[in-house]
């Protein structure tokens, strides 16, 4: 078989909820093998879930991404299946150890000795209350490369604020943007894009200090604060404010560089949001012949070959006028329907899918993005296959998402080469197991 890309490279993963696991897990599928310390005694909080041991009403009153669990029940073990760790913890290895005593900290330094990278997105200053500073790795391993990834970076007046991605983007201002022009920024909902760009950028800086490394035999400190890569999420508007002092604001669904029609249309529902059955597609014209296009496809309306739609200029002087029409057809209409009627038109249209309808779609169908793995603890479910497929090595599940101390085995005897005496005094020690303690709620 083909060596994976990656493959032979050994990389530690000290992250917590998504920016750093996402990274991780892009470099799992490429081959690394990925081994994550964890500790018995300290829960981290949105990475196993939102609790060890969550009780059954708290499940009932979760989001379905942080505390859906099958039939919200909690079962023995929640940490090895809860929804937001298990969609990140495909092709990693975990091992157990209380890095905050004396005999857990040689543990790690030993782990770093035999491995390539350290990679950690935790709250400025974590990893040195433990003793863990990059000249501290740097004498376990002068070829190590550590990656860091604060939210707002390790100096300035944010290097000590704590975030998730719904807090980037309001600090690097994307929620102003990405709102409705007749609502309140507040009225917008959490998303958490800045997580998944700070993964694919980290996972390449990874890749490209290996590189170096392989050529010049030095490792690297590499820093990415998430809230400055954050700021490729409006690009746009940043440079119209830096080359034309144009302040943009939010336009909704429309187009960013000013075409029309562009926005999302309810189509036929069988229910209301309140169910999550509300329906909608997503049009774009980009052109005065798609504009034409699209009215052919709707049956050539009077209001399609009015004269005050013809240019975009005019269209975007009526948009109002336009949506509430186009709306007025679409929502009779399956939104597959509609995507086909328009796609065949040569218009650009897709159905805005709630996130159970996507195991239907035949696209990511004929894709393979859903791939079956079995856990024992959480058994057999789907999840979102790997970015990204070439031709000579594929890339797999190599392995479902990660129970908690799985290859401790693996990694104190065969990484480590620990003797049965050290291993046993690590045991007694309570550093080696495969449940949270029980005074972890």
């Amino acid at each position: 078989m083909t060596p994976k890309p990656l493959e032979g490279i050994r990389i530690i993963d000290m992250c917590v909820v998504w920016a750093g696991p996402f990274a991780t897990m892009q470099l799992g599928d490429l081959g690394a093998e990925i081994i994550k310390p964890e500790n018995p005694f300290v829960f981290q909080p949105m990475t196993r879930g939102a609790m060890a041991r969550p009780p059954k009403f708290l499940l009932e009153r979760s989001a379905a991404w942080a505390g859906g669990l099958p039939g919200n029940d909690p079962g023995a073990r929640p940490w090895n299946y809860n929804p937001t760790f298990v969609s990140l913890y495909r092709n990693k290895k975990s091992f157990t150890v209380d890095l905050r005593r004396a005999e857990g900290l040689d543990v790690f330094r030993r782990l770093v000795a035999a491995s390539d990278v350290v990679y950690e997105n935790n709250a400025t200053g974590t990893l040195e209350k433990l003793g863990i500073s990059w000249e501290w790795l740097q004498e376990a391993n002068p070829r190590i490369i550590l990656v860091r990834v604060p939210a707002y970076g390790s100096t300035g007046p944010f290097s000590h604020a704590r975030a998730l991605g719904v807090h980037l983007e309001a600090v690097m201002g994307h929620t102003l943007l990405r709102g409705y022009d007749d609502m309140d920024a507040s009225a917008n909902t959490a998303i958490y894009s800045g997580d998944y760009l700070a993964g694919a950028q980290g996972a390449f800086a990874v890749m490209t200090a290996i590189w170096h490394r392989d050529r010049t035999g030095e490792g690297q400190l590499i820093e990415i604060a998430q809230a400055e890569n954050a700021a490729a999420m409006f690009t746009q508007a940043i440079m119209d404010y830096s080359l034309n002092r144009n302040v943009q604001t939010a336009i909704g669904n429309r187009d960013v560089h000013g075409r029309f029609p562009c926005g999302v249309y309810p189509a036929k529902s069988p229910g209301d949001s309140s169910t999550m059955e509300d329906r909608w597609v997503s049009i774009h014209v980009e052109t005065d012949a798609q504009w034409r296009a699209l009215g052919k496809a709707f049956g050539n309306p009077a209001w399609a070959s009015d004269m005050r739609f013809a240019t975009n200029a005019s269209r975007a002087e009526h948009y109002p006028e336009i949506d509430s029409n186009i709306a007025a057809f679409t929502v009779e209409r399956e939104d597959y329907d509609v995507m086909h009627l328009l796609q065949a038109a040569g218009v650009a249209c897709a159905p805005i899918l709630e996130a159970s309808r996507m195991f239907d779609d035949p696209h990511l169908r004929a894709r393979n993005f859903f791939r079956k793995q079995k856990q024992a603890d959480a058994g057999e479910h789907e999840y979102v296959g790997p970015l990204w497929q070439f031709e000579e090595t594929p890339v797999e599940f190599l392995q479902p998402p990660v129970m908690f101390g799985e290859h401790n085995d693996y990694v104190y005897r065969e990484v480590l080469g620990m003797s049965e005496a050290e291993y046993s005094a690590m045991k007694a020690g309570g550093h080696v197991s495969m449940e949270y303690d029980a005074s972890v709620p």
